[in-house]
C-alpha cells in the first residue's frame, strides 16, 4: 500500500472513526492526522492499522483502536505545550500522537523490547521531543515531575497514588479502570491542591 493510501485511510479514520463519535479537540484530530500509525505496527498489521479495532502481534503485544487512543488523549484537556508523562508505551504510536501537542513526552514500558523498539520508532521518525524509559510504570518518572497530564494506558484496579503525587496543581490524569478484560470506565482525576483530587467518571467501556 502506498503512502497515499495511507494517508486517504488515515483522513477518513480521523473523519468517520473519531470526530462522528465525538472526539472534537482540534489539536487532537490534527495529531491523528499527522501520525503514520502503519509506522508504529508489524509489517502483518499495516494493512488493518486503520481498521476501527484493537489488533495483536504474533507475540502477544496488544494495539488499542485508534479511537480509543484519541478518546483517552482528548480526556486529558491539553491545550498545546504541556509536559506529559505516559504509562505503557507500547508501540510508541500515542506517544507520537501526544508529541504533536505536548512540548515533552516522557513514557514508561516494563517491557524492555517493547520499550527498545518504541524508541527506535519514535527516533526513525523524528519524534525528538519524546523520551522512553524501560521501567515500572506504577513508580512514574519522578526525574521529570511534576506533569500537566499523565495518560495510564492499560486497565488498573485503582489509581496509583504515586502518580497522582506527579501531577502538577490543575493537572489531570486519564486512566482505564478495571483489570484486563474486565476494564469498565475511563476515569479523569484532577489536582486541585497538594492534598484534593477531583474524580471524573469519562466513558463506559
Amino acid at each position: 500500500m502506498s503512502k497515499t493510501d495511507f494517508a486517504n485511510r488515515r483522513e477518513a479514520m480521523v473523519q468517520h472513526q473519531i470526530a462522528h463519535r465525538g472526539v472534537q479537540a482540534p489539536l487532537v484530530l490534527d495529531a491523528m492526522r499527522a501520525v503514520p500509525r502503519e509506522a508504529f505496527l508489524p509489517d502483518e498489521l499495516r494493512e488493518l492499522a486503520y481498521e476501527d479495532t484493537p489488533l495483536q502481534s504474533q507475540e502477544g503485544h496488544p494495539f488499542s483502536a485508534p479511537y480509543f487512543v484519541a478518546m483517552m488523549i482528548a480526556a486529558l484537556e491539553l491545550k498545546g505545550g504541556e509536559t506529559v508523562l505516559e504509562i505503557g508505551t507500547g508501540s510508541g504510536y500515542s506517544s507520537a500522537v501526544l508529541s504533536r501537542i505536548a512540548n515533552n513526552v516522557y513514557t514508561v514500558e516494563r517491557v524492555g523490547q517493547l520499550a527498545e523498539k518504541a524508541a527506535a520508532t519514535l527516533a526513525d521518525h523524528g519524534y525528538r521531543n519524546v523520551h522512553v524509559l524501560h521501567g515500572d510504570g506504577t513508580h512514574g518518572w519522578a526525574d521529570h515531575a511534576p506533569y500537566d497530564a499523565i495518560l495510564v494506558a492499560a486497565g488498573s484496579p485503582a489509581i496509583p497514588q504515586t502518580l497522582e503525587k506527579q501531577l502538577n496543581i490543575g493537572g489531570r490524569l486519564v486512566i482505564p479502570m478495571g483489570t484486563g478484560q474486565e476494564v469498565q470506565e475511563m476515569v479523569r482525576v484532577t489536582r486541585l491542591s497538594e492534598t484534593e483530587f477531583k474524580r471524573d467518571h469519562i466513558a463506559r467501556l
